[in-house]
């Protein structure tokens, strides 16, 4: 496989989880690193071993020795940096939530096929072994046809009004943050529901401090899930059907061990895999596995996916009247 040459915009935290992901990917060139001010990016490059670091996100867009961009900006930031690295003819990988809604990622899908470039949201859960296996025990009627899906994603986080999470102008809230993963692994499973019912604790900076989304299906189908800021959870999940369940390890999203039991409680399999570097390396590797491929998009994480979720997100917005600013 050829070497790709990545840049990253933005230096926060899951920046720098991804770059040590990146550094360890034999096929991965670390070309160049962007923050809104030199001094971050040129840190960030020298602990990382980067080539390049820029004081302005533009000017990494228009680096014409950059493949590909790994967009690591706050949530708000996601739709204009995308438009802004399409627009220089660079291929994305855009940390999730993609956009604060539907018709912004409508127009960055648009623009991408206009360029002819390939996006992805950064759904790292959907490349990662485990998940892919708990698929495949799905597909391959392990536990008959599934039914029932339930899923938390709730950290006790420290309130902070600078904080991102807490800032309605940085796209925060729990939903966006946290419950995309539950809704992103009960769509997965079940596609678009027929109802949605959700409520939320709106606090006084205006974004979702806790909420609760249940999904349901005209033929008794039904996901169940809590996602919040305020109170910590086992965030586990399970997945149950008519012949048996599905267990997925404390941190749904990014566990490393799954089991599988039969519908009166016996274990039936185990599956554990450990990660090859953090975690992240899986989505990089799809990423350049697509554009070793010359794909658009990933099949592991495809365009249609992405919007389905985004649509279920507006919805439970729309419940709660919720509303991000400039929407």
């Amino acid at each position: 496989m050829k070497k790709f040459r990545w840049g990253i915009i933005g230096t926060g935290k899951i920046a720098h989880t991804f770059a040590e992901a990146l550094a360890g990917c034999e096929d991965a060139e670390l070309c160049a690193v962007a923050s809104r001010t030199l001094g971050k990016a040129q840190k960030f490059a020298e602990k990382f071993g980067f080539a390049k670091a820029y004081g302005s996100y533009q000017e990494l867009a228009d680096d014409a020795d950059v493949d590909v961009v790994y967009i690591a900006t706050p949530m708000a930031s996601h739709y204009g940096d995308s438009i802004m690295c399409l627009n220089s003819g660079k291929n994305v990988l855009c940390e999730k939530t993609i956009a604060l809604n539907a018709g912004q990622f409508e127009k960055v899908l648009s623009l991408a096929k206009e360029k002819n470039l390939f996006f992805m949201e950064a759904m790292w859960m959907k490349c990662r072994p485990v998940y892919l296996n708990m698929m495949e025990w799905i597909k391959s009627g392990k536990i008959g046809t599934p039914k029932y899906i339930k899923a938390d994603f709730s950290n006790y986080i420290l309130y902070d009004p600078n904080d991102r999470l807490f800032r309605l102008d940085c796209g925060g809230g729990a939903l966006l943050d946290l419950g995309v993963y539950p809704l992103t692994l009960a769509d997965a499973i079940f596609g678009t529901p027929d109802e949605i019912i959700s409520t939320a604790y709106i606090g006084s900076d205006g974004v979702d401090l806790h909420n609760t989304i249940q999904l349901r299906y005209n033929d008794g189908r039904f996901a169940s899930m809590d996602n919040g800021f305020e109170i910590q959870l086992s965030n586990n999940a399970i997945i149950s059907g008519t012949e048996g369940y599905i267990t997925l390890g404390r941190w749904f999203h990014c566990t490393c061990e799954s089991a599988l039991y039969s519908k009166d409680g016996k274990l039936i399999e185990k599956y554990d895999h450990d990660n090859d570097i953090n975690g992240y390396e899986y989505e990089i590797r799809e990423v350049q596995r697509c554009l070793e491929a010359g794909l658009k998009e990933s099949p592991l994480v495809p365009h249609s996916d992405t919007m389905r979720v985004m649509k279920l997100m507006d919805e439970c917005r729309r419940q709660w009247n919720m509303k991000f600013d400039g929407e």
